[in-house]
């Protein structure tokens, strides 16, 4: 069985969240990086361990791990002692779950709506998240109190901030101050400086 994490990788990528859990976590990983422009993320070989051809994917004591919410997830709870999730039990662990599937789920197709408008009015109540102004107004909400625990940084403030400073980005997500500090003060964090450094010396293509 092999502990060393091996990491498929392109920084232009959802994989950056990936690698800002494996920073923050300290784990002992070794990256490939695949390159958009020859498809390597196509490749028979990766198509393999990946039948979606999507980045990121982690192998950990043997086993293929895919999805950014599931890997950043998973990687709380494989290296507890980076404290960044409530253990089985606590009375956070819900909020913790509850929130990481709500901006999967909801909030990232929130931002699709707005990005690509439908061309037929849906019912909100026919769509998971009702819509894209309640979905912004909710997760607003949540980060209210500071990050998605109150005091306590998680796993979750690490794919939630990701998601937020993408939607500020690309323009999806109205810029608000909630925001913009929201985001701010998670990135402030020594794993991630280490991991945008590292990031930078490896885009391909």
């Amino acid at each position: 069985m092999n502990n060393k994490i091996k990491f498929y990788y392109n920084p232009m990528s959802r994989g950056r969240i990936v690698h800002w859990m494996l920073e923050e976590v300290a784990a002992d990983y070794e990256i490939t990086v695949l390159d958009w422009k020859k498809a390597e993320h196509k490749s028979p070989e990766y198509l393999k361990i990946n039948p979606m051809g999507k980045i990121p994917t982690i192998i950990h004591n043997d086993v293929v791990i895919t999805e950014t919410p599931a890997i950043c997830m998973y990687l709380a709870d494989a290296f507890p002692r980076a404290g960044l999730a409530p253990a089985l039990g606590h009375k956070d662990r819900g909020t913790y779950l509850r929130w990481f599937f709500f901006v999967a789920s909801c909030f990232e197709s929130a931002l699709l709506d707005v990005q690509n408008p439908r061309t037929q009015k849906v019912e909100p109540s026919h769509l998971g998240y009702g819509s894209s102004a309640e979905a912004f107004r909710v997760l607003e909400k949540a980060i209210s109190n500071g990050f998605i625990l109150g005091d306590q940084f998680s796993a979750a403030d690490v794919f939630i901030s990701s998601s937020i400073g993408w939607g500020l980005f690309t323009k999806q997500l109205e810029s608000k101050p909630i925001f913009e500090s929201y985001v701010k003060k998670c990135e402030d964090r020594p794993a991630f400086r280490r991991f945008t450094e590292m990031a930078a010396q490896l885009v391909v293509g």
